[in-house]
């Protein structure tokens, strides 16, 4: 059965096929492979150099963006749904985020036949188990700098067209938008206000199809790398004696980092914010790069009306680039508290239950960046990636899945990426084995 996964492989290699190109002689330098700052927030990454200081002589007003443009295959009816599981709710026993397909976790469907689901669900291209080429995103970024004046102000609007439900159901999504100000020019330190990327751990730092190493997003950036509404400050002390920084990157925001799928991001439901924070060490020689941090996450669940049903998240992360290799993983913990009897509001629906809950695991993985510099391909970049999660809902049982993840990127000039991807979805305790593999690709144009 999981070799029917491979299925799609020939219009996967196709897609790289054509747009290889054969007599090019432009090679200018390729996006980077990893993100390489914390300085890189709230869509600076690419515009922001090392120093934390602005990129020189930029026209004030600038205007950019990307495509991205896939072929993915699912197994099975692309769900996590055993077809002989009755047990209740459907979604509790087992972990619906799994198939997904592309940069923003969408899966290839949700469709639980019939049964009872509580709001544990993310969004989905609902392609099923059937083979289908995906426009992804239509990413439009606009960002103002007024001469002469510390503040930046940036909006990211975003596209998605899905057909769902026997219609074409195209989403316009407000991706970010805020006002950032930089009060000191000698200074790294800058207050945000409006919609924000998250804080916490390293893995927000790749949410965009663009800059991501990979296709898909791990198992845990449901819980790290949703943006909401609030105001955020950061800051960063260069060492230069010692070749290192310290920063603090935090926020109050309505609903923390959760994806807007499992928690509402546009207005607070309990008129208490949640606060996060991350503290991160940098040590950056020209040779090798570490980069240590540690977040935290507090705060009532945005998901209910009460300012005392809690969730807090714990978790550690770690960089290292050395030679061309990137190597990058994360630790967390994350437990939210049992919510009002109100129900539990979530990004796609009102659902009964607001279940208590806790999850922990951890992802690691590496990245060889092969700077061949041959005509427009200027970057090979092959990838691996391993999760494991354990997680529970309050009076339910607990489930643990892993997944291994492989795939190859391919660079060319500055405006385009290529990159192909497996991801082997394991059930180890607690949910029964279904057969939900992915392959997927994703070609990604950028202006």
């Amino acid at each position: 059965m999981r070799a029917r996964a491979l299925r799609g492989l020939p219009f996967v290699l196709a897609i790289v096929g054509l747009l290889a190109p054969g007599s090019h002689a432009y090679a200018a330098p390729a996006p980077h492979a990893v993100p390489n700052d914390d300085a890189f927030d709230d869509a600076a990454e690419d515009e922001t150099l090392d120093d934390g200081e602005p990129v020189p002589n930029r026209e004030p007003l600038t205007f950019r963006g990307y495509v991205d443009v896939g072929y993915a295959k699912a197994q099975g009816n692309g769900t996590s749904y055993a077809p002989n599981d009755t047990r209740l709710p459907a979604d509790y026993r087992v972990d619906t985020f799994a198939p997904a397909v592309n940069s923003f976790g969408d899966v290839a469907a949700t469709d639980a036949g019939n049964r009872f689901v509580n709001g544990f669900l993310p969004t989905t291209t609902g392609q099923g188990g059937k083979g289908s080429f995906l426009l992804n995103v239509l990413s439009l970024d606009t960002r103002y700098e007024p001469e002469g004046s510390p503040l930046t102000i940036f909006a990211r609007v975003q596209l998605f067209p899905r057909y769902l439900d026997g219609q074409e159901q195209s989403r316009l999504w407000v991706e970010q938008a805020f006002g950032r100000l930089q009060p000191f020019a000698s200074k790294e330190f800058t207050i945000t206000l409006g919609k924000l990327d998250s804080v916490f751990g390293i893995e927000y730092l790749e949410n965009q199809s663009n800059f991501r190493t990979g296709v898909t997003p791990s198992l845990f950036a449901r819980y790290t790398t949703g943006r909401s509404v609030g105001a955020k400050v950061f800051f960063r002390q260069q060492i230069p004696a010692l070749w290192s920084a310290l920063s603090l990157n935090a926020s109050a925001t309505n609903s923390g980092t959760f994806v807007e799928a499992l928690q509402p991001t546009s207005r607070s439901l309990t008129g208490t914010p949640v606060l996060a924070a991350r503290l991160g060490y940098e040590f950056n020689h020209p040779r090798v790069g570490v980069k240590l941090g540690a977040s935290g996450l507090y705060g009532p669940r945005n998901d209910q009306t009460s300012a005392e049903a809690e969730q807090r998240m714990f978790g550690v992360d770690a960089r290292v680039f050395l030679l061309g290799l990137a190597l990058s993983g994360e630790y967390l913990d994350v437990r939210k508290g049992l919510g009002a009897d109100t129900g539990k509001y979530t990004g796609l629906g009102v659902y009964p239950l607001a279940s208590g809950f806790e999850a922990r695991g951890f992802y690691a993985q590496a990245a060889y960046v092969l700077r061949v510099g041959w005509r427009a391909l200027s970057n090979i970049v092959p990838y691996g990636r391993y999760e494991r999660r354990r997680a529970a809902f309050e009076g339910f049982g607990s489930l643990t899945v892993d997944r291994l993840t492989a795939g190859l990127r391919l660079d060319f000039w500055e405006s385009l990426l290529v990159k192909v991807e497996f991801l082997r979805n394991r059930e180890l305790a607690g949910a029964l084995p279904v057969n939900n593999d992915v392959l997927t690709s994703s070609v990604v144009f950028s202006w």
